[in-house]
């Protein structure tokens, strides 16, 4: 069929009648606020699906086009081209009014809104649909969920991978078959108002250098400064704060905006002032010195321990100097580490635990447990918060995946008491789903094997399970690794998922490796939220390009607004490389009944190899106090 033609039965369900706007853009490198658009395409589409108007154009970016190997776009080809505040306004034209499509949209919105403020402007865009988020959401039989392998899915041709105009054509056709599964499983569509929401108690503060020292503790009593040492400043000073920050970070000081346990000094010249740093101190015993003893230390601060050092001493498996212990990390692959709450702590700790060898997989390997329900996607309807809980662990214990939405790739459905009322049970029925009660999960009869397409199934991880990430080419992981959380629809609240960069004390080393909803992206890029829809959001972390000093990256979500996640339900998540890749790993995740924050995954260091743990646990408190907990400077 010709995509620039409605499809065939082309019926979208009530609710996904929209103008749409299909845009696709080639860059020249990947970070919005540094690299520039080279060329842009836009097909405008109605509710019907049939094509209203086309518009394509290259664009001088007055710099180096990038990977041409990628996009073939040399300096040359887009010598003469107009540059982007020239066709601006046409481009707005074409956008108003309209929802703006995008196979990972947010990259195309980002861009779009950089370029749009270099010309002086504003993007006009209300909202945007990304074709990957709604795939997701659909769950396709395919290998993964990139634009070529959906494209051939779907019955689409794809003339030029990475030319704009041919990508947006194909767009189209995804885009209508998309919106076609979607109207006959009933899935929303993941619409993202544009732009993001912000809270200005989160708003980080101007960026800093990471240290290049590991923590060596605390200050002693008439002992000397050591480089990677953590010291914050309060109060009044005769030298400007900023000032003694500088000259701090000069010296090889890791000079935080926050105090915590892991503090090696902070200076003030009055204790009794009452801030809110020095009572922290006061409480958690980190050595006080004045103004006066810390620029006389300044000048003999001793050499430290370089992260790069420590990595070296671990691979050579010579033991690591004496310091801040770091996280532990499970010594086989029969143990995990088990996160819970540290009385007079924000900020998880972690215990060893064993894990019966059924429980958790073995390291490094993709061996999934076997069982009836092995290959199957389970979706459970009603029933109390704990009795749903029990009864996707037990679909878990049983070998499959427990579901939190209905998709392609459910199988069956458990309906517990009250199930019968869920909205989604008329669209099972008439999908002719197999749909069992309670009893079924004691000894569950499977009579015909899951549709999977060829596909490999994600493995299944229990609640603290832990995983090495494959290699890639036999030398590290993929650089970008995705964590994706997903779950059921909501009408009383919103679920931010964010994430932390933190160091060998389990601190962010500084506010701006908080990453959420307001500030999506930590300085170097490493780290990235991704706002696929009101359902779904995605973590992206480039494992190449942390530095050193980043021992963990933890993955959370918390509920804004007066409920818990006794009412959300399950959160499932799903880990790969990259955003449209196959994901390797699932997890379906249950809070009990009143928490407000629930800790979702870590990535964290195991020597030169990265892991993935599957964590669960969740928190009565919200948001603040789990940045605070992870030394963010949280205002208010």
């Amino acid at each position: 069929m010709s995509v620039t033609s409605a499809a065939p039965g082309f019926s979208p369900m009530r609710g996904h009648f929209h103008e749409w706007a299909l845009v696709d853009v080639e860059t020249s490198g990947l970070v919005p606020r540094r690299d520039r658009v080279l060329s842009l395409a836009v097909m405008t589409l109605g509710p019907d699906g049939e094509q209203t108007g086309e518009y394509s154009t290259l664009l001088d970016p007055g710099c180096d086009p990038g990977p041409v190997h990628v996009h073939g776009l040399t300096a040359e080809r887009l010598r003469g081209a107009p540059v982007f505040e020239e066709v601006a306004e046409g481009i707005a034209a074409l956008l108003e009014g309209r929802v703006l499509v995008a196979h990972n949209a947010q990259f195309d919105y980002d861009f779009l809104a950089h370029e749009f403020a270099r010309a002086g402007m504003r993007l006009p865009v209300a909202r945007r649909l990304c074709t990957l988020a709604l795939n997701r959401r659909v769950d396709p039989p395919t290998d993964d969920l990139t634009l070529g392998t959906l494209a051939a899915h779907y019955g689409v041709p794809q003339v030029q991978a990475h030319d704009a105009l041919d990508d947006t054509r194909v767009l189209a056709g995804v885009l209508r078959a998309s919106l076609r599964e979607a109207a006959r499983l009933d899935v929303p569509l993941p619409l993202v108002a544009c732009p993001p929401r912000q809270d200005p108690r989160f708003a980080p503060k101007p960026p800093k250098a990471p240290c290049a020292f590991r923590n060596p503790g605390r200050l002693t009593a008439g002992g000397p400064l050591v480089q990677g040492m953590k010291v914050a400043v309060t109060g009044d000073t005769r030298t400007s704060p900023t000032d003694l920050l500088l000259r701090g970070a000069a010296a090889g000081l890791n000079m935080m905006t926050s105090v915590s346990r892991h503090t090696s000094a902070l200076v003030t010249n009055d204790p009794t002032a009452g801030t809110a740093k020095a009572r922290r101190a006061l409480a958690e015993g980190v050595p006080l010195i004045d103004e006066e003893a810390f620029l006389r230390l300044l000048g003999d601060v001793r050499a430290g321990t370089s992260h790069e050092e420590t990595e070296s001493r671990a691979d050579a498996g010579a033991p690591a100097p004496p310091a801040v212990p770091a996280p532990r990390a499970p010594e086989t692959a029969d143990a995990v580490e088990t996160v819970v709450a540290d009385a007079g702590s924000a900020a998880p700790v972690t215990r060893t635990r064993p894990v019966p060898p059924a429980g958790a997989p073995k390291s490094g390997r993709r061996t999934r447990p076997r069982g009836p329900l092995t290959g199957r996607r389970v979706l459970v309807l009603g029933g109390t918060h704990p009795e749903a809980v029990a009864a996707r662990t037990r679909v878990v214990e049983l070998g499959g995946a427990a579901a939190v939405n209905l998709s392609a790739g459910v199988t069956d459905v458990v309906v517990l008491d009250g199930g019968e009322t869920d909205r989604r049970l008329p669209r099972i029925t008439a999908l002719l789903l197999p749909i069992h009660d309670a009893a079924w999960l004691i000894a569950p009869v499977v009579t015909e094997a899951p549709e999977a397409g060829g596909r490999v199934a994600a493995h299944v991880l229990p609640r603290g399970g832990v995983v090495d990430l494959p290699l890639q080419n036999g030398r590290g992981p993929a650089h970008r690794w995705t964590v994706t959380a997903s779950w059921a629809q909501q009408t009383a609240c919103d679920i931010d998922v964010v994430a932390f960069v933190l160091d060998e004390d389990e601190q962010v080393s500084f506010d701006e490796d908080f990453v959420f909803y307001g500030a999506p992206e930590n300085p170097g890029g490493t780290v990235r939220l991704l706002s696929d829809g009101p359902t779904e959001q995605t973590i992206s972390v480039d494992l190449a390009t942390l530095p050193p000093s980043a021992r963990k990256v933890v993955v959370a979500a918390a509920v804004d607004g007066s409920p818990v996640f006794g009412d959300v339900g399950a959160l499932h998540i799903v880990s790969g490389p990259g955003s449209g890749a196959a994901a390797l790993v699932q997890a379906t995740l249950d809070a009990a009944t009143t928490e407000r924050t629930m800790l979702l995954a870590e990535i964290y260091r195991r020597g030169q190899s990265w892991r993935l743990r599957a964590v669960g646990q969740g928190y009565d408190h919200g948001l603040e106090a789990l940045a605070r907990g992870y030394g963010v400077d949280v205002a208010g």
